[in-house]
């Protein structure tokens, strides 16, 4: 299932995130500390090589809603965005703070003139965000950005399980 908004393909595919050859910049749905972690952080990272996290530090630690853009060094990409969302019940208002990662993400495509961008789910793993609601803010903010961007030509949700699929899928054919 695709949309388009303003000329911007927007898809949801079932895959793995630090294995999109055809995009530009891929989201890390990173730590306060850009570090490696576990879920997408972890699976970046490991993809990546060690330089992604050495480049990481001058800009840590960021806070929830906040985006830095490095090098995608060993990963297929140009660059790796990195945002980190709210934890779910603890970083507050969480909707806004969501909101927040998807529009400062879509802000740096913009900025270094980017054709292709690919998000994982923020915040829907580790940090409990519920996959359905998190789904409409992701949407909506994308909807909201796509309006205003000139660069942009592809957004790709790239969910790692059939389940999320499912429900990006449902959510896409809603709008």
């Amino acid at each position: 299932m695709t949309m388009e908004i303003n000329n911007v393909k927007i898809e949801a595919v079932k895959g793995d995130i630090a294995n999109q050859p055809d995009i530009q910049a891929v989201v890390n749905a990173a730590n306060a500390e850009l570090r490696i972690g576990g879920g997408v952080a972890g699976c970046i990272h490991r993809a990546a090589g060690t330089g992604l996290e050495s480049e990481c530090r001058k800009y840590a630690p960021i806070n929830p809603g906040e985006a830095v853009i490095t090098g995608a060094h060993e990963l297929p990409n140009d660059y790796v965005i990195h945002c980190l969302g709210p934890v779910y019940g603890v970083d507050e208002p969480s909707d806004k703070l969501l909101a927040a990662c998807y529009k400062n993400s879509i802000k740096l495509a913009e900025e270094y003139k980017l054709e292709s961008i690919a998000f994982p789910a923020i915040s829907t793993g580790a940090f409990r965000f519920p996959i359905e609601p998190a789904t409409d803010i992701a949407l909506a903010e994308i909807k909201d950005q796509c309006q205003n961007t000139s660069h942009l030509k592809l957004i790709r949700f790239v969910l790692f399980s059939q389940k999320d699929l499912d429900i990006y899928q449902r959510k896409l054919k809603e709008r």
